[in-house]
Order: C-alpha cells, then structure tokens, then sequence
C-alpha cells in the first residue's frame, strides 16, 4: 500500500490528485488557477510566463496534500513550445495552444518539406498553427534573435519534470509528449533534427524520450518523478483505454482517438499519428464542428440552451423525417473542405418543424463525428466501445442517439480529472517498477470510471438507416470529400 500523485497542468488551471497506489482511489485532491500574468508575463494570451505554472502548483499543493506522496506524475497541455538558452533560462515566454500567429508559418513549413504528403510520411502529422514545430518556424520568421538564442526545446511537461527535479543536466520528455511536436516520428520512435532545423534555422538540443514506466528520475528528498506525458495521453490512460476502445470529445470541436498497435501514416493528413503512455499508439482525427453545431442551431430556434434543445429534438424521430445537416459551418477538416459552409437538406413541408432541425443538429453532429471513426476503422483500427466525453455527452439526445449511429457501445463516464488520475496512474507503475513489484511492460489495474454504458441494442438498425441517409446527402453535395 502506498499513495501517489498525479497533477495536471492544464491552460488554465493546475488539478493535483492523491492516490492510492494500488486500486487508483482518489484520496485528497487541489487545484488552484495559474496566476494572472503581469506586464511583463507575455504580450499576448498565447504568451505564457512558466513560472504562472510553476506558482499555481505549489498553491494547489498547500495544506500538506502531498504528505506520504512516495511518486509524482506530471500532465500538461500539449503543443506548448519553452525555449531555453544554453543557460537553461527561457529566451522568451512559452507559446501556448494554437497560436494563430503561426497559421503563416504552418503552410511555409508545409511547402517546405514538399506537401502534406511528406509531413505524414516523416512524423505522422502535417503541421498546424499549435505545434511546436511551426512555432518555431514564427520564431526564426518573426524573433530571430530569440530563436537564435534557443538552445534547448522543452514542452509544458518537460519543462515541469525538470523543475521539480531541480533542473538536472538530463531533461526527459515521454513518447507521447514527443509525438505532438512535429519533429518526432511515432512510426520509427526518433527525432527528425532535420526537421528542428528546418523549423528553427539551426539544431537544438532535445529532451531525451523515455519509456512510459521509466522514472525521470528522484528528487532530493526521495520523490520519485515519473516520465509525464501531453494531457490526451493522460486522460486516455486515466480513462484506462485499450485495444478497442475509442474516445469522442464533444467540444465546440470535436476529436476522435483510439488505441492501435502501430502508428498510422495518412497521405490525406486526416489522422494525426500519436503516440500513447502505455507503449501503444494514439491516431486522432479531428472535426472542426461537434457543440459549436447544436449551439447555432438553439440560437437559430430561439433556445435558451443545449438542455431545450435536447428536450426538443426529443420530440422527433429518428431521421427527423428526412432533414440532414450537414454541420460545417466552420469549414470542416474531416473531411478536409476548408472553405465550405453547411447545408441542411430534405426541406419538405411535414420536415420543417423545430423538432425535427433540432433532431437534425444532433444527427448531424453525431453523423460527423462517425464520420471520423470511420477514417480510423478504415485503417484497421477496432472499435468495439466509445468513451463519450464532454458536457454535451450528458444530454439525453446524444445519449439516445450516439450508439445506434456509432455501431459501437457508448460509455459516458462521470466527470473527473481523468489526466490527473492518468498521470499518478503513471507514477504508481513508475514507483511499482522501481521497487520491483510491477512490470515495466504492464501498467497497474487500476479500477474503472463510474460511467453509463448505452448498447445500441435493437436500435442498430435504426441508425444505420440514418448514417446512410446523412451519408448519401453528404456524397451528393461534396462527392469523393472522402478519398483512399
């Protein structure tokens, strides 16, 4: 018996979670939001002074909540880029999330290695305005006497690890940190320095990627620091995810991941190929549309919220007597149609009744998202359950409708911080190796989330006859959107 902890470094706010090293029981847990950021802390909200993360850990751990701690695993937000000096002090605030001043530096860099084609092919991604690999692409472009500065690269959990070790010559990252940054192939396990030099102008010193139960090593006084790993890795691995097993956010967007065995390499640029905390493989697609499209259709129906619109689309069938909607109204990027708007098809007169356009959004949300799944199934991923995240997971419209027209078990957990669990999940295997009670290639059993399970039982069917029917609209307004 022992206690392990796990934090979360997330944009806003840092979680830390106590527990026990052998069922994964939450004991104790804080939280406390990064500090404001002052004048000098960055010059936009992309901008981010580490030391904000630094601050808000040590205030969420007040009041003892790490007493008997024997181990520490870190999470943080993914794609954060910290460039340091060969001093190993940051030349400028970290780069945070999907810094749009990069979406320049992103297709420069695209042309650059020859297409989207080739970026699959070397690293498993094509480069967007969040990595870090474009992020320095707007370095060299926009500071270069910063980027000529930067020594070392560094990720929020890299960066982090190496603080509370007391910033140790070795810096660490984990596989599923590295897979996000654009200049690490999850295919072959290795850096492209090629690739960090194209981006920046000249090489930098990486961190060294360890296994998912290596520890990064041990504090002064005896705390054992495990290898840490990106947020979505996380919460996959505190979610107790594996072959077979899918997750759907629903967030204003949408992303669709499951576990595979072997890295995915997507000449179209669809899959993002990342790697997992266990040893395993992440392939996510996005969709640029998920909650954004039922949020317009309330608007549009003069709802008050998400719950009126659930309790509305309720009121209609399956099919919403044949009104389709297509839901990109951001453009969408699975499949890629940039540029184009939504389109809501099937108006007849016994169609056009608020019921059913609002049964129509959620359909089409749904539809979308399966959309995505289907690019994975197409690869031979197997999808036999779906973890099905966010608020809008709650509503009984998503619930009611998401198995049938997955084909696939839904599993709805309750909230919690599942990347804070996921991350001390990480440090008990790390801790258990260490002491010789756990095999480094089998992470520990740790019990399951609370959650409702939904079949689509006799419903199947139902929803297959509704894919198809959202299926045959989207083929005859984007023929071959999906190619391959």
């Amino acid at each position: 018996m022992g206690i392990v902890a796990g934090l979360d470094s997330a944009p806003d706010l840092t979680r830390i979670v106590v527990c026990d090293t052998d069922t994964g029981a939450v004991l104790r847990q804080g939280y406390a939001h990064h500090p404001a950021q002052g004048p000098d802390g960055g010059t936009r909200s992309s901008d981010v002074d580490p030391q904000a993360w630094l601050l808000s850990l040590g205030e969420a751990a007040g009041g003892g909540l790490l007493e008997g701690v024997q181990a520490i695993g870190v999470s943080a937000q993914q794609n954060a880029l910290v460039p340091l000096d060969a001093q190993g002090n940051t030349v400028r605030p970290a780069m945070v999330g999907g810094d749009r001043r990069a979406q320049v530096a992103a297709a420069d860099l695209v042309d650059a290695l020859g297409g989207r084609e080739a970026w699959a092919q070397a690293v498993g991604c094509v480069p967007g305005a969040a990595q870090p690999v474009t992020k320095l692409r707007w370095m060299a472009r926009s500071e270069p006497e910063n980027a000529a500065r930067t020594a070392v690269l560094l990720q929020a959990h890299d960066w982090l690890v190496w603080q509370l070790l007391g910033r140790p010559v070795r810096r660490t990252t984990d596989r599923g940190g590295a897979s996000g940054t654009g200049y690490w192939a999850a295919a072959t396990g290795g850096y492209r320095p090629d690739l960090v030099e194209l981006a920046l102008g000249h090489q930098a010193m990486l961190p060294e990627v360890i296994g998912p139960s290596d520890a990064a090593g041990t504090t002064p006084e005896g705390l054992l620091i495990s290898a840490g790993t990106g947020e979505t890795m996380a919460a996959a691995f505190g979610l107790g995810i594996g072959l077979g097993d899918a997750v759907v956010s629903l967030g204003a967007s949408g992303s669709v991941m499951a576990v595979h065995p072997e890295a995915l390499v997507d000449q179209y640029g669809m899959i993002t190929s990342l790697a997992d905390a266990t040893g395993m493989h992440l392939p996510v697609v996005t969709t640029l549309n998920a909650v954004r499209a039922l949020r317009g259709t309330a608007e549009l129906l003069g709802l008050p919220d998400l719950e009126s619109l659930s309790e509305l689309a309720m009121k209609s069938t399956p099919g919403a007597h044949g009104l389709v909607l297509l839901p990109y109204l951001e453009g969408e990027r699975t499949p890629n149609l940039p540029h184009t708007a939504g389109t809501l098809a099937g108006l007849r007169r016994e169609s056009m009744k608020p019921e059913h356009l609002a049964r129509a959004a959620f359909e089409g949300m749904l539809c979308g998202l399966a959309d995505a799944l289907d690019v994975l199934r197409g690869r031979g991923v197997d999808v036999r359950r779906v973890f099905l995240l966010g608020p809008a997971a709650e509503l009984p419209a998503v619930q009611a409708a998401a198995p049938a027209l997955f084909g696939a078990q839904v599993v709805v957990p309750q909230p919690a911080d599942y990347a804070a669990i996921g991350a001390a999940r990480q440090a008990a295997w790390a801790l258990g190796v260490s002491q010789g009670t756990l095999d480094p290639r089998n992470p520990p059993v740790w019990q399951g989330p609370v959650a409702q399970v939904l079949d689509p039982g006799e419903e199947l069917a139902v929803g297959q006859a509704v894919r198809q029917q959202y299926v045959s609209v989207r083929e005859q307004t984007h023929p071959g959107a999906f190619r391959g």
